[in-house]
């Protein structure tokens, strides 16, 4: 099979489309034929070697925990899925050597669900970290009907799946973003604030009596805006900043949840999760993703499209 591999720890200058071998599919996994990859942040944070103390890496490794696909052959004692079903999944292993970036990839039942059909391959493939990060942020703090959540970063890959989280629970949801992405945030439903100086004022316009809840999704000085704003410290979660436990927050790495998978499948297929998509690029192409990730400016998700005989 065709996959972007890296030999060793290395930049997007070093990702290289290479032949592999088929994977081998173990008890309790399935093998599935991959339409679409998502990219991640972490996809190259982990392969500049950010992570090694972390997580296990061998090479060559082939990057990338985001999937949509096909299931192609099922091991034995799985009766989840079977052969022709279509499947989307947060595939994070043990170690990181057999990721989504690849024509075929194993992957355990535990980190899969059935993909909505309402979703296309590269919106599928746009929403397991992403998604499952937001949803999980959201459970840690408990958002629930009628509280104003303030979502900072609202227009980014994670904070764009937690706002319209948020919103499906009956939130009210402030967002911070550029102003360039205020209209797009109005339109789901947002109520949109710009960054910097005077946020915490700003926020205060909007809601006099606090926020309920804050989500970090972008560090900096999010943590710190928030203390000013979140009536109950331990209702501030942060993907970013480690330091929001020491002010009695939450620091949240996400983790597979097939269920919660489900969850956010059912909402994509009730229309109240949309996934948008920045930009879709060949899998050969995966270092220009790569770059683009990189600058941090991207509204929605980038994808990889997998094309196969």
């Amino acid at each position: 099979m065709k996959a972007i591999t890296l030999k060793r720890y290395g930049t997007a200058d070093d990702l290289e489309l290479t032949e592999q071998p088929e994977p081998k599919v173990a008890p309790g996994e399935v093998l599935v034929r991959v339409k679409a990859a998502g990219v991640n942040p972490v996809d190259w944070k982990l392969a500049e070697g950010m992570l090694d103390a972390l997580v296990e890496s061998r090479f060559p490794m082939i990057p990338g925990w985001d999937v949509a696909g096909v299931v192609e052959r099922v091991g034995f004692d799985v009766s989840e899925f079977a052969p022709g079903d279509e499947v989307f999944g947060y595939i994070r292993k043990d170690t990181a050597q057999l990721g989504a970036y690849a024509e075929q990839v194993s992957a355990h039942v535990r980190m899969l669900a059935h993909k909505p059909a309402v979703l296309s391959w590269e919106e599928a493939a746009g929403v397991p970290l992403a998604g499952l990060t937001a949803l999980q942020t959201l459970e840690r703090v408990g958002v629930r009907d009628g509280w104003t959540v303030l979502v900072h970063a609202a227009a980014g890959g994670v904070g764009v799946l937690g706002a319209q989280i948020a919103l499906a629970r009956g939130a009210r949801v402030i967002g911070t973003a550029s102003e360039h992405n205020h209209e797009f945030l109005r339109g789901l439903g947002v109520e949109p604030v710009t960054y910097g100086e005077g946020l915490v004022d700003r926020v205060a316009a909007l809601a006099p009596d606090g926020v309920d809840a804050a989500l970090d999704f972008i560090g900096g000085d999010a943590v710190e805006v928030s203390l000013g704003l979140v009536k109950d410290p331990s209702r501030i979660a942060s993907i970013v900043d480690a330091e929001v436990t020491a002010h009695g927050g939450h620091y949240v790495w996400v983790r597979p949840d097939a269920a919660q998978l489900a969850e956010l499948g059912r909402l994509a297929g009730e229309g109240r999760l949309t996934v948008p998509v920045a930009k879709v690029l060949p899998l050969s192409e995966a270092a220009e993703a790569w770059r683009l990730s990189a600058q941090g400016r991207t509204r929605g998700k980038l994808v990889l499209s997998v094309e196969q005989d």
